[in-house]
């Protein structure tokens, strides 16, 4: 698991973009690996715990995908 920060998040389309050093280029994430009960959303610029993957394709244009998200307290 590593740290990083949320890019971009958009809740009409429930997916987003996570910057860490780890996932060089963006990590594409979607609100349904977000580890949080009711609405699950992210705000640009929250730290998050990351679990990614590289699946070997790209995901929108990414090359890692999140398959597990935790917000980090405030």
């Amino acid at each position: 698991m590593v740290t990083a920060t949320v890019r971009q998040w958009w809740d009409e389309e429930g997916w987003g973009m996570l910057d860490s050093p780890e996932t060089p280029g963006g990590c594409w994430a979607h609100y349904s690996h977000i580890q949080a009960q009711g609405f699950r959303t992210l705000s640009p610029g929250q730290r998050v715990d990351l679990e990614w993957e590289a699946p070997g394709f790209q995901q929108d244009g990414y090359d890692y995908r999140a398959v597990a998200i935790t917000p980090r307290p405030t």
